[in-house]
């Protein structure tokens, strides 16, 4: 059984009546992580004209020691709020057709999608929640490739089932095709050692979820081709400056996420990252074991490093949005457990996530929990 990750609770102020197993949605921030950006609030209060004078090369500041951490350029990557910003800067950018056509899948994040249907024809590929391993996704991309497909807008790690689907592998093969590619990487930053794998054309994600930042934070990172193309969805007084600095400027916002965001990287090096992706693979592991065997709940594949692991409930479970929320509100109130329900003809999922402050306890309450909670909906 794995054990607790020596003073991981100690780092967080999370409620402990409460069991946080949903990490991968919301994350939560460092008490270190919150005290340096608690120090840039009182600064930015003390002299506003100073903080907000300076700003422009302090975000560039921040970006650089982000950039080292993610093995990025530091004028490739541009720090943004969030990874629907990132992919409407994108596709903007872009420039696309109403004939041309982006892939997606099935598993893409909906507000992700949907931003790439207003633009052009969306093609979907079903992956359904079973696809064996990489490969088998690979396949069933690379097979979804028309010749009008422009574009293809594909995770990194999904977020229903956890799994990798933008790898390597895939990215060359799509290249190859004359395919644009376009990296939903809202987990990668953190939990993955090298999130810039493959070499994406765009690849953009959060660094609040795995990296300890604050909310607020997130990166985009353009190929060095398309830099040139890259325009805010806003105008910007740092506009002749272009990428990265264009996107970064926006006028009296608060600065404080970014500037902190360095702060939860560096606390994730001095914690061992390597260490840390090991315990929260292993105690995710665990915690899915326990949900299959006392809640009879069925694994789905998982990728390897993947700090997240999904289950199917059973038929007739969750299977629409609303009965979904409804389950996801009772694990909530009943069990005191926080997790993602996911909807799915044939019976939804249930997501589970591990982080340093997790225990196994955490988990073994949850098996049991649930197992009795569901008894009175199976069939």
């Amino acid at each position: 059984m794995p054990h607790s990750f020596p003073g991981g609770p100690g780092l967080f102020r999370l409620d402990p009546a409460v069991a946080h197993l949903n990490h991968g949605s919301f994350g939560t921030v460092p008490a270190p992580v919150q005290a340096a950006q608690g120090a840039l609030r009182e600064e930015q209060e003390r002299d506003p004209d100073a903080f907000y004078l300076a700003v422009p090369d302090r975000v560039a500041e921040a970006r650089a020691r982000i950039a080292a951490h993610l093995g990025a350029e530091k004028d490739g990557i541009a720090l943004i709020p969030n990874v629907t910003e990132g992919i409407n800067v994108v596709l903007n950018s872009l420039r696309l057709d109403t004939e041309d056509e982006v892939l997606v899948t099935d598993h893409g994040y909906g507000t992700v999608s949907e931003a790439a249907g207003r633009r052009a024809r969306l093609r979907t590929v079903s992956l359904g929640p079973d696809a064996p391993d990489e490969e088998a996704v690979r396949e069933r991309v690379l097979a979804a490739v028309t010749g009008r497909t422009k574009v293809a807008v594909l995770d990194h790690i999904t977020s229903p089932t956890a799994r990798i689907v933008a790898g390597p592998r895939l990215l060359a093969a799509l290249a190859e095709r004359g395919v644009t590619t376009v990296v939903d990487g809202a987990h990668a930053p953190g939990m993955l050692p090298h999130p810039l794998a493959g070499a994406p054309d765009f690849w953009f994600g959060n660094l609040h979820k795995w990296a300890y930042a604050p909310r607020g934070t997130a990166v985009l990172a353009v190929a060095p081709r398309w830099r040139g193309l890259i325009r805010p969805l806003a105008p910007s007084w740092e506009d002749h400056h272009g990428f990265p600095r264009s996107l970064e400027w926006r006028g009296t916002i608060d600065y404080t996420p970014w500037l902190a965001a360095p702060d939860g990287l560096d606390l994730l090096a001095r914690l061992d990252a390597r260490r840390v992706r090991a315990h929260n693979f292993a105690l995710v592991a665990h915690g899915q074991h326990l949900l299959a065997e006392r809640a009879g709940l069925r694994p789905l594949p998982y990728s390897e490093g993947v700090a997240m692991r999904a289950l199917r409930l059973p038929p007739g479970v969750a299977e629409t949005r609303d009965s979904a929320h409804a389950l996801l509100r009772e694990i909530a109130d009943r069990l005191r457990t926080r997790v993602l329900v996911w909807p799915w003809p044939g019976g939804g999922g249930l997501r589970i996530s591990a982080q340093i402050y997790n225990r196994p306890r955490e988990y073994e309450q949850l098996a049991t929990g649930l197992a009795a909670l569901l008894d009175g909906r199976r069939p």
